[in-house]
This record gives structure tokens, C-alpha cells and sequence, in this order.
């Protein structure tokens, strides 16, 4: 092979890797979207079953891939939406899933990749239904992961007899070749981040004549399995420690899986030939059976599967607190506004561990770990949102008395209020990690002193908020009275603080750029304060407490009532142009 021969090879096989990938992510976020938001919502409802679990994973490994899904429920089980026990069963689901789409891949439809891509492009152009053009996208998305295959495929086939001598050594016939040939996939897939992407490859080998039977694509397939949990084990770097095990827990099921496969290697070898004469569809199957069965194997066992991971992946620290939004208790709607209080707490929490740890970035040098920990707890934060939204609006179909209809609205504001100074802090974090960069933005002790103190009355500040979210306090509005005077003790400093920074700007003691930056510092901690006298006047509202008496009280569904006529907008819209009316 001439060295421009191998150039051109390189560059198609590497080119139609990439448009495979692109085309999957492009199908896997068309799928997603076309199943839309209550999918996520559905997750964190159904999983108190196991055998539910197990099928809402396949349905979410076939949409977004095992990666993903892991990925997302990493996620949840760090905002403590999920246990582990109940994320275990999506786990081994959406490895499951994972093969079906692959499945669906190993027909061989490289022929009608074009028209496939065409009929996704109309209804993604033309067609005004979201839903349609989502089902376009996925469609397009299929048809240029098609193409991809097809284009490694056809860029490898005039040099089979050239690549089969050197990808002859990876086969499951002896030790040596399965070994290496696991250890290559797990390599390429971690890398890649992509175990769809790796079995693509071998299918494309497949096809293109250099692998010619399924002894060849079962160390492939088991690396992939491999691989891929290298997404979730990066994605929980810094996460609590659940999270964490979550992760574990599919790298430790894909490593159970992988060990069935090499102990039982005869009998997969002896059963693949008997689903399909076609070495592609072989290795599809393959890639199925060997996540399957061990899969339902498991599954009686998961609460003890959970025990293990546990028990290896320990930690010194306290267990993280889990969610307060308990399902059951939506038929209870004092119970439920109770519970919602207690998130907000619990959100609370999470939003000034982030506030002390953004004060380590201003005031010292970062680290990877603390600004890890921010970036996560902002989508904690963010999870939960969310999620309480999701739980308010089913207490709204409850019959609720007018107190508790209030209380909802203040309940829902306070959770807005806090994700926003969620987002303060993440901003406060992402100036430090700018400043850090400018030496000139470097200031005096004095400065820093002045900035110290200002930060520590607006942590004073929000803890007096964590403090007041405590549905069995008897007085929460004393407690929400103490957040504006300590509110406005702040004012003042800060008020005092700009003023001390603008003098050292002009007498040209600190620069000007270091100025700037801590003008955005003042700016960042005063909407903190901001959202925390919001959080506080909605405490003070006469409906914000909960009636001990009512908690065990069930309500009914609501009466559905007849919604009122449809207005005209043509009279608003007039009305807003008219200059005399505004």
C-alpha cells in the first residue's frame, strides 16, 4: 500500500466514523425529543418497580444509548431524585436497549441511506409539526449513520487482503487474540466514548470482508461493553458518593457480563450461527444476547447487587440526602407542600456549599475538584427544579383548600429564586477562573479583607434563609423578618464596599481591570442577596405555614371545570399599538 493509498484510507475510514457518530447523536437527540420532556419526568416516577425499571431502560437505551442514559441518571442520583436500588434496573436496561438499536443498525439498508436522509430532510423542512420534525431529525440522523458505515466499509474493501493478516489476530479461537481484541475495543471505545460507534466499526468490517466470521467480532463486542462505561465514570468524578456507585454499577455489570461471555464463549460461539447465516446479523445478536441474558440473571438479585456496590465503593462522609418529593404523598396535599418545604431546604443547602466553595475560587487559586463540585451542584440545582415544578403542578389536580393553593405559588417562586442563585454562583466561579488567567486583575490584602467580609454577610444571609425553610418552625415569618434585616445590614456594606473599591480604582491602587472584576464580584453577590429577601417575603405571606392537623388529611382528585370562552387577541394586540392607551 503507497503512502498516499494509506492517507486516503485513514481519511475515509476516520470521516465515515465521524459522520457515523454524528449520525447517531443526531437520531439518538431527534428520538429523544420526539418522546418529549415527560420521559425524564416518567424515569424518576417508575422505578420504585424493577421490572419497570428494566423497561423503561431499554426504552431509554434505544432512544439515547447506554452512555447516555447513565450519563442521566448519574444525573439524577446525584440531585437525589434516585436511589441507587432504583437506578440499578435502568442500568441493566439500558445496556439492553443499547443492543436493540444496534440491532436495528446490522440490517443492511446502506443502499437506501440517501433516500432515508430525503424523506427526514421533508419532514424536518416542511412539515410544522414539532413532533413530525423531530421524527425527521431522527430519520436523517439514521440514514447519514448509514452512510458512514457504508463509506468505511467501501473505503476498506480494496484493502482487505491487506488489513486481514494484521485484524487476523484478534479472535475469540485463543486467549491471546480475545484478550488483545478486548483490550483494543475497550481502548477505542473509551476513547470515543461511544460503544454504538465501535460495534458500527466492526459491522463495517463486516461488510467490508475483513471479518468473515463471528469468532472474529466477539472480542470487539465484549470491549465495547467495556468501553462504554468509561462516560459515566467521568461524568461522576466529583458527584456524591451515590452517584458514584451508580456509576460503578454499570461498569461492575458490564464486567459480569464480559465474564459470562468469556466462560460461556462455546456456547454463544455454538448459538450465534444458529440465529442467522449473515455474520453481521450474527454479531447484532451477539451483541444482544450477551447483555440480555446476564441482565435477567440480575435482576432477582439487584437489592443485593446494590449491597456489593456499596460495600466496595465506601465512603468516610455521611450518606447525601435524598429527595423529600415522595409520590405517595400528593393524595396528602399538606404532606406534599410539607415535603416541597423540606427540598427547598435541601436545595438550600446544596446552593451554599456551592457559595463557600465559589469563595475558595476568589479568594485562592482553584482546583479542578472545587470548581467540579460547583458545576455539579449548579445541576443538582437545576434537576430539582424541574422536578418540583413537575410535583406542584400534580398537587394542583388535587382538590386544595385556598391556603394551599397560595402556598403552591410561593412554594414554586422560592424554587425559582434559589436555582437562580444557583446561577449567581456558577457565574462567580466561571469570573474567578477568567480572573485567574490576569495578572493584573491580582489585588492587596486590604481589598481582599474588604471582599472576605461582604462574602461572609451574604453567606450569613442565606443560611438565616436555610434556617426559615423549616416547615415545623412555628414562626417562619420572625424567621424570614430576620433575612431582611440581615438583608439590609448587607446593603449597607456593600453599599460601603463599592464605594472603597471605586476610591482604589481612581487613586489607581488597584487596576482598572481588577476593578472591573470585582465590581462583577459585588454585582453577583448583591442578586444573591436580591433572591434571598425574594425567598424571605414569600415566607412572610400570611399562607406560608403548614397545618400539623391537615397532614394525614386525603384529598380527592379536583372537579374538572369547563374552561372559560377563547378571547379575541386582535383587541390586545390593537391596544398595545395604540400610543394614547400605553
Amino acid at each position: 500500500m503507497s503512502g498516499s493509498e494509506l492517507f486516503f484510507l485513514i481519511s475515509a475510514v476516520l470521516g465515515g466514523l465521524a459522520l457515523f457518530i454524528f449520525g447517531m447523536n443526531v437520531m439518538t437527540d431527534g428520538l429523544r425529543q420526539a418522546a418529549g420532556h415527560r420521559l425524564r419526568d416518567i424515569l424518576t416516577r417508575t422505578t420504585a418497580n424493577r421490572w419497570t425499571g428494566l423497561g423503561l431502560g431499554t426504552v431509554l437505551g434505544l432512544l439515547i444509548h447506554s452512555s447516555g442514559t447513565s450519563v442521566m441518571l448519574v444525573g439524577f442520583v446525584n440531585a437525589g431524585l434516585m436511589t441507587l436500588t432504583q437506578a440499578i434496573p435502568v442500568v441493566l436496561g439500558a445496556n439492553v436497549g443499547t443492543t436493540v438499536s444496534m440491532q436495528a443498525i446490522s440490517f443492511r439498508l446502506g443502499d437506501y441511506a440517501f433516500f432515508i436522509i430525503a424523506v427526514g430532510f421533508i419532514l424536518r423542512m416542511t412539515i410544522p409539526d414539532a413532533r413530525f420534525k423531530q421524527i425527521g431529525l431522527a430519520l436523517l440522523g439514521f440514514g447519514l449513520l448509514f452512510l458512514g458505515m457504508t463509506i468505511m466499509s467501501d473505503a476498506i474493501k480494496p484493502h482487505r487482503d491487506t488489513l486481514a493478516p494484521f485484524l487476523a489476530q484478534i479472535t475469540a479461537e485463543n486467549f491471546s487474540g480475545l484478550f488483545f481484541g478486548v483490550l483494543l475495543a475497550t481502548a477505542i471505545t473509551a476513547v470515543i466514548q461511544s460503544s454504538g460507534a465501535t460495534v458500527g466499526m466492526a459491522f463495517a468490517l463486516v461488510q467490508a470482508g475483513v471479518f468473515t466470521s463471528i469468532e472474529q467480532t466477539y472480542p470487539i463486542i465484549l470491549g465495547a461493553h467495556i468501553g462504554t462505561c468509561a462516560t459515566a465514570l467521568l461524568s461522576s468524578i466529583g458527584a456524591n458518593i451515590q452517584a458514584r456507585r451508580t456509576a460503578f454499577a454499570h461498569l461492575f455489570f458490564n464486567l459480569y457480563n464480559v465474564f459470562i461471555a468469556i466462560a460461556a464463549k462455546g456456547f454463544f460461539l455454538w448459538l450465534m450461527p444458529l440465529t442467522s447465516n449473515d455474520v453481521l446479523r450474527q454479531t447484532a445478536n451477539l451483541h444482544t444476547v450477551v447483555m440480555l441474558l446476564p441482565a435477567l440473571l440480575l435482576m432477582p438479585f439487584t437489592p443485593l447487587f446494590g449491597r456489593f456496590i456499596c460495600f466496595v465503593v465506601r465512603t468516610k462522609k455521611p450518606e447525601p440526602q435524598p429527595s423529600y418529593l415522595n409520590e405517595q404523598w400528593l393524595e396528602y396535599p399538606e404532606k406534599a407542600l410539607e415535603s416541597s418545604i423540606l427540598e427547598l431546604q435541601r436545595v438550600a443547602r446544596v446552593c451554599s456549599r456551592s457559595l463557600m466553595l465559589s469563595a475558595e475560587t476568589v479568594l485562592f487559586t482553584h482546583s479542578r475538584k472545587t470548581v467540579a463540585e460547583i458545576k455539579l451542584n449548579e445541576k443538582v440545582v437545576n434537576e430539582v427544579k424541574i422536578s418540583m415544578k413537575d410535583y406542584l403542578s400534580a398537587l394542583t389536580h388535587r382538590y386544595l383548600s385556598k391556603r394551599q393553593a397560595i402556598l403552591i405559588q410561593h412554594i414554586d417562586r422560592c424554587m425559582i429564586d434559589l436555582e437562580r442563585i444557583g446561577d449567581h454562583v456558577d457565574a462567580i466561579c466561571d469570573l474567578s477562573l477568567r480572573r485567574q488567567k490576569i495578572p493584573e486583575a491580582i489585588v492587596d490584602r486590604e481589598s481582599l479583607d474588604a471582599l472576605f467580609d461582604l462574602y461572609a454577610k451574604a453567606l450569613k444571609t442565606f443560611r438565616a434563609v436555610i434556617e426559615s425553610l423549616n416547615p415545623e418552625s412555628k414562626d417562619i415569618q420572625e424567621l424570614a423578618g430576620r433575612i431582611l434585616r440581615l438583608r439590609d445590614e448587607y446593603v449597607q456594606l456593600s453599599i460601603n464596599t463599592k464605594a472603597a473599591f471605586t476610591d482604589k480604582v481612581a487613586q489607581r491602587k488597584i487596576t482598572p481591570i481588577a476593578g472591573f472584576y470585582f465590581s462583577e464580584y459585588i454585582a453577583g453577590l448583591d442578586r444573591i442577596v436580591k433572591h434571598s429577601k425574594s425567598i424571605a417575603l414569600a415566607e412572610r405571606q400570611p399562607q406560608f405555614w403548614i397545618k400539623r392537623k391537615k397532614l394525614d388529611r386525603h384529598a380527592d382528585q379536583a372537579p374538572e371545570r369547563d374552561s372559560p370562552p377563547l378571547v379575541n387577541p386582535h383587541d390586545y394586540l390593537e391596544r398595545l399599538q395604540n400610543e394614547e392607551y400605553l
